[in-house]
């Protein structure tokens, strides 16, 4: 073989690798942002915001502080995982309440789940039901691998404001 068939060669090779190795890590992962943001044709069809759950009315805003009326809320933190950037990670603070049914989690909230006995924070993307009732489907917004079916008894909270 002659010199510039190797080099041609391994500039095939080379060029292969790194396309198959993107291409695996893409499949597995999908694209995180900024990609899936700025590129429209990798956005979701109906991604959807979260449902008003505070209403006006219970929001109110003075020279120092901001106050809002909520049944038992609590504070949370985030592991650093990336997996709902650019809504939030590690170092924000939500301000999270209980759900009392089904029907107070939509298709586009944040929910805190149970799974595997490790709490999971990402976004419901559909609401369903099949032989064993209701159920949510949810995945991280910087991700491309749902959670499964998540049943109402499995969540824990509902995001309904994220402070950074």
């Amino acid at each position: 073989m002659d010199k510039n068939k190797f080099i041609i060669f391994c500039i095939v090779f080379l060029a292969g690798f790194l396309c198959a190795n993107f291409a695996f890590y893409v499949f597995l992962y999908g694209f995180e942002l900024p990609f899936s943001n700025n590129l429209g044709f990798f956005n979701e069809p109906n991604k959807s915001a979260p449902h008003d759950i505070i209403k006006d009315n219970e929001i109110e805003v003075l020279d120092d502080r901001v106050i809002i009326h909520l049944s038992k809320p609590s504070v949370s933190k985030y592991a650093p995982t990336g997996s709902m950037i650019p809504v939030f990670d590690n170092g924000a603070n939500g301000i999270r309440i209980k759900p009392n049914s089904i029907e107070d989690i939509e298709v586009g909230d944040i929910i805190s789940f149970r799974k595997e006995n490790i709490l999971i924070v990402h976004r419901v993307i559909e609401k369903g039901k099949d032989e064993k009732g209701d159920y949510f489907i949810t995945k991280g917004d910087n991700t491309n691998i749902t959670d499964g079916k998540i049943r109402f008894e499995d969540v824990e909270y509902i995001t309904v404001g994220v402070i950074w």
